[in-house]
């Protein structure tokens, strides 16, 4: 954290290096994010770049005693939903499967990206804010402070989200999935 505070106070003084190591450690995940709502390789690394050149301008104005990811994932995501606004398009949750997972053995890959597959059919069968929170906190790895800092809402609000959004989930994948599956 103080590793990243001392970048942080080095791009608002305008070091444009400093910057790229800021986006270096954070451009996977970004692009993860980006994905996950627009469903799309092409356009998620074309916005997740977009929101980068955004941070970049409005650095100076960020508090550098806070962490990163939570303001920079609030860019990102306005830059997804006006995205969305602009093309009028859903997410195609089949293109979602390209997040990149190395924790597979060769010998179970097959049914794992199978179970994989359902669960992000499912996933992107979920309304927009349902699907937003369950990446955040399941895929992102977000504390439920990290979210609510990033949404903007309290952290009550992020649990009673989240609670609904599983609910939500797994009536979807009810079925397709048995418990000794996963």
């Amino acid at each position: 954290m103080q590793a990243e505070r001392q970048t942080i106070l080095q791009c608002q003084k305008g070091s444009r290096d400093a910057f790229g190591e800021i986006v270096n450690r954070y451009m996977r995940r970004a692009y993860g994010a980006a994905l996950a709502i627009l469903g799309n390789r092409d356009d998620a690394l074309d916005v997740s770049q977009e929101a980068f050149v955004k941070a970049y301008r409005a650095i100076r104005r960020f508090d550098a005693r806070r962490p990163f990811y939570p303001w920079f994932y609030r860019i990102l995501r306005n830059a997804c939903f006006d995205w969305l606004r602009r093309r009028r398009n859903r997410p195609r949750p089949g293109l979602l499967m390209d997040i990149p997972d190395d924790r597979f053995r060769p010998d179970t890959l097959v049914d794992k990206d199978e179970i994989r597959e359902v669960v992000w059919e499912g996933i992107g069968k979920l309304a927009e804010k349902d699907r937003e929170i369950i990446v955040l906190r399941h895929f992102q790895h977000m504390s439920y402070r990290e979210i609510a800092a990033a949404l903007d809402i309290p952290e009550g609000t992020v649990m009673s989200r989240l609670f609904t959004a599983r609910k939500r989930l797994r009536a979807e994948l009810d079925g397709r999935i048995s418990p000794e599956d996963g």
